[in-house]
């Protein structure tokens, strides 16, 4: 008997369909293709190179001044325009015509009138007028005014207490560039009290031959952003600074270009390295930087007189200045940097660093002093 489907049960009958049924044909889903879009034909644009054209880099220069020139002459537009209402308003009200009441109803009506109008807050105004009255009368801080933006003049009117003081920190803003923030730190660190207690120490030849330098450094820099531990090593202090080296330059000056760290010098058979090496373009010329994290001691001078003659003799251009030596030391005693430097014949100073910010508060008190012993000194002197 020939088994076929027909003469089987019905439950081998499913089998049997089951067995002899193909599998249907399953297909791999493809993803989604992303839309080809037509190229520009390349002569449009060409294979940019990796070194550009001495023209386009003129071309992005005057962009960047036009674009420098344009926020200049906004903002000064807008020092001029509240010069203008501080000077309105003090006018109004030495003459009585105005009491205190009226700004805030005269922020009130500007807000009514002008939707939108920002900076004309009671507050506002009255900085207005102290900005106006604190300049007005100085021929000398007046023309710098338009040059720096009204949050750097809020920084100086409210951190500032002396005349002398607000002018200081005018004239280093204009010329630093000072960012508002900046501005703010140098303020926190005293910087004008700084200058004043602790005038720069040069050698004399130094101050005879080149005195422009007495206002291109200092005598301490604050270096709080390295977060240096009390006790650290000169390579804790090396390391730190060309970490924090875009910090670092902002605190020795503008003009200050980086060269090189240990930078290679060889004299005879034997090979020196110099800590730190800068280049100021207003001075023109080398700036060595030596660290020494222990207390000043003239031995030191040695070491950075040697490294100036090989600077002088090996690295520096024809067109260049005689190379500037800096000694940065943990601490100093004015008394000694005095004596070492009094017949040194090399541009050297000595300066320090401090890991923290000083205590402004005991600054101011001291200058204080200090100018109530000048005031003395010239009433006995006028007897």
């Amino acid at each position: 008997m020939i088994l076929t489907r027909d003469n089987l049960p019905f439950s081998i009958s499913r089998i049997w369909d089951r067995r002899s049924t193909k599998p249907p044909k399953t297909t791999l889903r493809q993803a989604p293709q992303p839309p080809q879009y037509p190229t520009l034909p390349e002569r449009l644009y060409p294979a940019v190179s990796l070194v550009p054209e001495p023209g386009f880099l003129e071309i992005l220069d005057l962009i960047k001044a036009a674009r420098q020139q344009a926020y200049q002459s906004v903002n000064a537009s807008l020092i001029d325009l509240y010069w203008n209402v501080g000077a309105y308003i003090s006018r109004k009200l030495s003459s009585a015509e105005w009491g205190d009441s009226v700004i805030p109803e005269l922020a009130a009506f500007l807000a009514r009138t002008q939707p939108g109008l920002r900076g004309f807050a009671p507050r506002n105004l009255f900085r207005m007028r102290q900005f106006y009255e604190t300049y007005a009368q100085d021929t000398i801080v007046s023309p710098l005014v338009t040059q720096l933006s009204w949050s750097h003049h809020l920084e100086i009117l409210v951190g500032s207490k002396r005349p002398e003081e607000r002018a200081f920190y005018i004239r280093m803003a204009v010329k630093e560039r000072w960012s508002k923030r900046e501005l703010e730190r140098q303020i926190r660190s005293a910087l004008f009290e700084r200058a004043v207690l602790n005038p720069l120490q040069t050698s004399a030849i130094l101050k005879e031959t080149r005195p422009e330098v007495l206002s291109a450094f200092k005598d301490a820099y604050i270096v709080e952003f390295l977060n240096l531990p009390r006790r650290h090593t000169e390579k804790d202090l090396h390391r730190g600074l060309l970490h924090r080296l875009k910090e670092f330059m902002l605190e020795l000056g503008r003009d200050f270009c980086f060269v090189g760290s240990e930078f290679p010098l060889q004299v005879g058979m034997q090979d020196f390295a110099l800590d730190l090496l800068f280049f100021h373009r207003g001075l023109n010329c080398l700036i060595a930087i030596e660290l020494k994290v222990e207390r000043f001691s003239p031995q030191h001078l040695g070491q950075l007189n040697f490294y100036l003659e090989a600077l002088d003799r090996d690295v520096k251009k024809s067109h260049e200045n005689p190379a500037i030596g800096v000694l940065l030391c943990g601490k100093k005693d004015q008394a000694v940097v005095e004596y070492a430097l009094s017949r040194s014949l090399s541009p050297t100073m000595i300066a320090e660093y401090q890991t923290m910010m000083p205590d402004k508060a005991l600054l101011q008190a001291k200058l204080q002093e200090f100018y109530q012993s000048d005031v003395t000194e010239s009433e006995d002197e006028g007897e």
